[in-house]
Formats: C-alpha cells, structure tokens, sequence
C-alpha cells in the first residue's frame, strides 16, 4: 500500500517537472531582447586614410666630376652646412699635371702662331708686288690661321684643365643638413660614366613634406588646401598636422590598383620628424560639429514582423534596463501596415535591409525609436555625414536622448546578435551581459 502511493507520488513529480522543464523552454524561445544606444549631440568629420613616406622638400645629391682619391673630407652626417663651404677634396695632384701640361701647350702654340705671324707679314708685300706665286702666299697664309687656331684650342684645354683641378674640391650647393655621406678617406671615385654621390643634403627639415598614395576611388575627395592629420609610428601618441600641396597627375598601378601621390607640406620646427618616417594619414573631406548621431547599426536595423507584433504586448525588464524583453505571439495576429512598416523579414536578429530611400534632398533611412509606452516605432530621418561609425540623423520628432534599437539577443539565450552584415564588428560571447547603451 504505502510503496504504490510512493510510486504514485514519484510519478506526479516528474509529470510536473517535465511540464515545467517545457514550459521554460517554450517561454525561452518566445522571448526577444532588445539593445538600445542613444541619440546623442557631437561633431562628425569624414576621413580618407593612407600611407606616405616623409622627406625633405628640397635635397640635393652633391656629386664629383672628376675621378681620383678621397684625400680630405670635412663633415659627417647630421652636420648643418652653410651655401659654398668645403665638404671634402679630391687628391689633386692628376689635375695639377693636366694644368701644367695645358700651359705648356699654350707656350707651344703661342710660339708657332708668333712664326706664322712673322713670316705672314714678311712675303705679304712680296705678294703684293708679285715677286711670290699666289700658291706660295696660300700656305703661308694657311699656316698662320693654322697657327691662330691652335692657340685658341690650347687655351680652351689650359681653362678645362684648371676647371678640373678646381672640381677636385667638393662645396656645398645649398645650405642644409648632411643626411648622407656615401664615400670615406682614402676611396677612389671614378666619374668616368656617371656622377658618382658623395653627399646629400637636405635643404631645410623645419619644412617637410609627405608623398601619399591614393587610390584612385578616393583621389576625387582630395582637393589642394585639405587639411591633414597623421601620426608616426615614433610618436604612436602624438597626432601631427599638415595640407594638401599638390595633386599629381601622374599615375601608378600596383597590385592592378591605380594610385596617385598627394604631396602633403608639413611644420616640422620642433625637429621631431625625420626623412624616411612612414606616416599614416588621414584626409579631412568633409566636418560638421553639434549634430545628431546615432551608431550606424541603429540605420542597419530592421526588425521582423513577428518582433513588431510582439512588440505590442506587456513586456518584463531583464537584468540590464538597457534591454527589455517581448513575448513573441504567432504573426498571424500582425496587421498587415505593420507587415509593411517592418520591410523584409529575416531571423531572431532582424532583417539586413537598411530601409533606406534617396530623395532629392538626400538620404532617408527608419529609425526604430522607443516611444513613451515602451513599445517601437519606426521614424524616417535624413541621413548626413557618417565617420564609418556613426552618421549624422535630422527629423522634425528627434532629439538628443532618444533611445533607438541597434539589435536584438538571441531569444533566451543571452547571445547578443545584430542586424549588421559587416563581418569585422565585434561580437559579444554567448552568455555574457550586454553592452551599454550607447556600444556599437
């Protein structure tokens, strides 16, 4: 008697904990919940990204025209050097000899010009009188302008040979800063071919300059006067500041991406950039200050049929007052305009239409708003400049505060899920709390 009853008791007891296990389950799947950020006043500018190498604006590569041994050099790197002073010599004893050959040359052919003179003006009146065939006074005559010549040639070759000789002395071209030196004491240099580099100077690093890269679907928002910020990776804290000088015309294909580069001026008093630094940086195209904004996952979301109609019942606060959430009924009992208001359906995280429309004054997009009763209402806004996280709203009904949905949890389950179809947003993980109001 007493062991049916237990066995009848046991038995009622897992008949109600079955029924109790279900019903938490069935209540689990019909339970959405919401995230919600704020629409909140601030500033918006739209940028440009790249990359560029910093360098001098003027630097000049200081080269020798004559060959021989490296027998001085007078500065290093770093070294600030004034316009015309001494950086190195060439040995000069070569050019010496070329000078001193040269003159001896000109003596030689100053003497022969000084005999066809003489015998010019002796057998001129003898031709004149006829007293010397005219064959005669053409050689004669011939030998003198021969004569002329030559000491003019030999005077060119004395002036070449002491030009070189001054070449062997190497003098700055402007003043700067010596950022490199390409030969030590004792090197032979040969500028047989070409103009081998000894230096290189840097004009002036107060002023400096950055060669960026642009694509070719970015260049069009790039203008002369744009101002710039961009960092080194130096200075990783640090936000430097410049202008768009100049747009090149010229084009580059790397990787079958077409890029052009933008010449960028920039201050550099404090001596903190140095030539050769890569610089991220970012083009300011377009800023406005003291508008509405809100998150761009609040544009991208549209909730589903069965979330509007669940959104007109009674609903229970969660643990967090940024989420609420809403029993679920069939969608069947949705009115048809409100089929219509929620566009596309899609799963527990909503649809990943954007709802937005072009008009002739710009870009209109649904907000879903929470209202005074608790419940969401879509609101069309005009759609500004956006910064890639947040966009710039306007509408006669909005104001700083609002909440607005950004997108949903997984019904019961804690798993926060999003409208967004960006594959690099952040994801929040299963069973964890959910963000603040105002996360993206």
């Amino acid at each position: 008697m007493n062991r049916s009853r237990i066995v009848t008791a046991v038995a009622a007891l897992g008949i109600v904990a079955s029924g109790l296990w279900y019903y938490q389950r069935a209540d689990a799947h019909s339970v959405t919940s919401f995230r919600y950020a704020t629409i909140a006043r601030g500033d918006l500018e739209s940028t440009v990204t790249s990359t560029g190498t910093l360098s001098a604006v003027r630097t000049v590569q200081v080269g020798t025209q004559v060959s021989g041994q490296v027998s001085a050099l007078y500065v290093d790197f770093n070294d600030k050097v004034s316009k015309g002073q001494l950086l190195a010599r060439i040995d000069p004893v070569l050019q010496q000899q070329a000078v001193a050959e040269a003159e001896a040359a000109v003596d030689r052919s100053r003497a022969q010009l000084q005999l066809a003179q003489a015998d010019y003006e002796r057998n001129k009146p003898l031709f004149e009188e006829r007293m010397i065939s005219g064959s005669e006074w053409d050689v004669v005559e011939a030998n003198w302008v021969v004569a002329t010549s030559n000491l003019k040639s030999s005077q060119i070759n004395a002036e070449k040979a002491r030009q070189n000789l001054a070449y062997t002395s190497i003098y700055a071209p402007i003043a700067g800063v010596i950022v490199s030196r390409a030969v030590d004491l004792g090197q032979t240099v040969a500028a047989s071919m070409s103009t081998p580099e000894l230096f290189r100077i840097a004009e002036d690093l107060t002023e400096m300059q950055i060669l960026a890269s642009v694509d070719e679907s970015d260049i069009g928002k790039i203008a002369t006067g744009q101002p710039v910020s961009f960092t080194v990776a130096a200075f990783a804290s640090r936000s430097f500041t410049g202008e768009v000088q100049q747009v090149r015309l010229l084009s580059a294909t790397t990787d079958n991406v077409v890029n052009y580069t933008v010449v960028i001026s920039v201050s550099n008093v404090d001596g903190k950039l140095l030539p050769g630094m890569t610089a991220t940086v970012k083009f300011q195209t377009a800023a406005v200050s003291d508008v509405l904004t809100v998150p761009n996952s609040a544009l991208r979301f549209t909730p589903t049929a069965e979330m509007l109609g669940a959104d007109s019942l009674p609903h229970t606060a969660t643990r967090d007052s940024s989420e609420r959430r809403i029993s679920s009924p069939d969608s069947s009992a949705v009115p048809d305009r409100t089929r219509r208001a929620a566009g596309a359906t899609g799963g527990s995280g909503g649809a990943a239409s954007t709802g937005r429309v072009r008009d002739a004054a710009g870009t209109m997009s649904t907000l879903w708003v929470m209202d005074s009763l608790g419940s969401i209402t879509p609101v069309q806004v005009r759609t500004g400049l956006t910064d890639g996280q947040r966009t710039e709203i306007t509408g006669r009904t909005l104001a700083e505060g609002m909440r607005v949905v950004i997108g949903v949890l997984s019904a019961g389950s804690g798993t926060q899920s999003t409208t967004s179809s960006n594959p690099f947003q952040q994801q929040t993980q299963s069973g964890g709390a959910s963000r603040s109001p105002g996360g993206f």
